[in-house]
């Protein structure tokens, strides 16, 4: 077990008061607890949002878990990305994947670690709440699970994120439709319009969706594109035993 996010777990560690600075709603979110993770995924507790994403907290070793979720078409392989609202306490008006957030140690069902069931539930759940998608198009069983990453990325010089962050893909045709709070914007993209984008300076990126894309999408995309069915939909689950997800992969 790694020293330095158990001896984190046990620390005093540091909050701050968010009341009259930030949106009221973002600033409720904070209060939902994250499930706390040595750097081998092994859950070591509990401690809220706020706490998990100041600096101070992840300078001395911090680390909690999250998903990473990329929703894709099943008729031309689009993936869904959204730019985060400008009421965001971290990473405010940055594009990124289909739906980034956190299983809860507030469900006990989220925090199921049999097959990856916690984070495939909390996928279904924050669609949702982000996106407004119906959990009746996102099954908790269509999720494909592919890796889990271990990064530290800065927000800013209060927040940041320190995760151990799974990777799922999911192949669906659903009905967004967006929460303003969560979700400045969204669209579809295929493979050229991403890599357009990155390339647009005016755009700015979640640092996870920058870390995964440049090491992982766009290889893990051809794959899916290439593995149609016979009524020629992609399915997210054709992705099963393409990588070896029994590790996390650290990118730090």
């Amino acid at each position: 077990m790694t020293s330095r996010a158990v001896e984190a777990s046990r620390a005093v560690l540091q909050s701050i008061d968010l009341s009259g600075t930030y949106d009221p709603e973002q600033t409720r979110l904070m209060d939902e607890r994250c499930i706390l993770v040595d750097e081998d995924d092994r859950a070591l507790g509990a401690a809220d949002k706020k706490t998990c994403h100041l600096m101070e907290n992840i300078n001395k070793g911090l680390l909690h878990r999250a998903f990473s979720a990329f929703v894709f078409r099943p008729d031309d392989g689009k993936l869904l990305l959204q730019q985060r609202a400008s009421e965001k306490i971290t990473f405010p008006d940055m594009w990124t994947n289909t739906c980034c957030s956190h299983p809860l140690d507030d469900f006990a069902a989220e925090k199921e670690e049999r097959e990856q069931l916690g984070v495939r539930v909390a996928a279904s759940r924050k669609l949702e709440h982000e996106l407004g998608i119906p959990p009746s198009q996102t099954p908790v069983d269509a999720f494909q699970y592919l890796t889990r990453i271990h990064y530290l990325a800065p927000s800013d010089g209060i927040w940041g994120e320190h995760e151990v962050d799974y990777i799922l893909f999911l192949t669906a045709d659903v009905t967004v439709t967006p929460n303003p709070n969560e979700i400045r914007d969204h669209k579809y993209v295929d493979k050229a319009e991403l890599q357009a984008m990155f390339e647009e300076s005016s755009n700015s990126f979640t640092p996870w969706f920058k870390l995964i894309a440049r090491d992982f999408l766009f290889g893990w995309w051809d794959e899916l594109l290439a593995r149609r069915d016979a009524q020629g939909k992609l399915q997210a689950k054709s992705l099963a035993g393409l990588v070896d997800g029994s590790k996390v992969v650290k990118m730090v």
